[in-house]
């Protein structure tokens, strides 16, 4: 297999978890600004801190990075109690996604995470279900506001580990919206769809991506995932 990058989207892609990352945002709007109605706009695609940046500036409060640290800081306070609410049939890892972490790693890919969640979120979120110590590195949002800029760093974090230049690498985002296609676009690598979130397999190959199924049991999906 040629020297490969897995980069893996979290919501609506390897899990779903119930909205818990919706009201844990909310949370920390209200508890810091009293505006819990700041996220009246949809978050598909968008990174933590551009979410509040957008959510600040909503409710008339200024988006200094200071600002927007402590909401993140609330929000993740707030996570850690939201997450363990869910039930768990509303929490669960996509079809086919622990396999294919699993099968990335097994032919000597660089497995990692191309998420909008700053870490500790990423962290939260994938540790109920027992998948953020199957990632050995990431681009988050806590790296940059931009996605295209969140993937660029986390492929170069994976040509890294593999210990080549980016440029030598085959790099995959694997992704549920047309936030993720574009990314991978901007930075020259490929993006597998899967219609686990918001968007269907066929809407996201109208995007752009490389290939996309309904979820990663499909036919075909993990040979395209690997490159066979």
């Amino acid at each position: 297999m040629r020297p490969t990058v897995l980069l893996f989207d979290i919501d609506g892609t390897l899990v779903t978890t119930g909205g818990a990352g919706r009201r844990a945002m909310q949370r920390g709007f209200s508890s810091l600004h009293g505006h819990p109605e700041a996220l009246a706009f949809p978050l598909d695609g968008l990174t933590d801190r551009l979410i509040v940046r957008r959510g600040l500036t909503s409710v008339g409060v200024e988006p200094t990075p200071e600002a927007i640290d402590a909401v993140l800081a609330a929000y993740v306070e707030a996570l850690a109690e939201e997450i363990v609410k869910v039930p768990e049939e509303r929490y669960r890892v996509h079809a086919g996604m622990r396999e294919a972490v699993h099968a990335g790693r097994e032919h000597g890919a660089a497995v990692g995470l191309g998420t909008g969640n700053v870490r500790d979120g990423a962290r939260l979120k994938l540790g109920r279900v027992g998948l953020f110590e199957h990632f050995d590195f990431g681009g988050y949002g806590c790296d940059a506001e931009d996605r295209a800029e969140v993937i660029r760093i986390g492929a170069d974090r994976g040509a890294s580990a593999l210990g080549l230049p980016r440029s030598a690498c085959r790099v995959v985002i694997i992704g549920d919206t047309p936030k993720d296609v574009a990314a991978a676009q901007a930075i020259g690598g490929e993006c597998i769809g899967v219609g686990t979130g918001s968007y269907s397999a066929a809407a996201l190959l109208e995007c752009g991506a490389a290939s996309a199924f309904d979820d990663l049991t499909a036919p075909g999906a993990l040979a395209a995932l690997l490159g066979d």
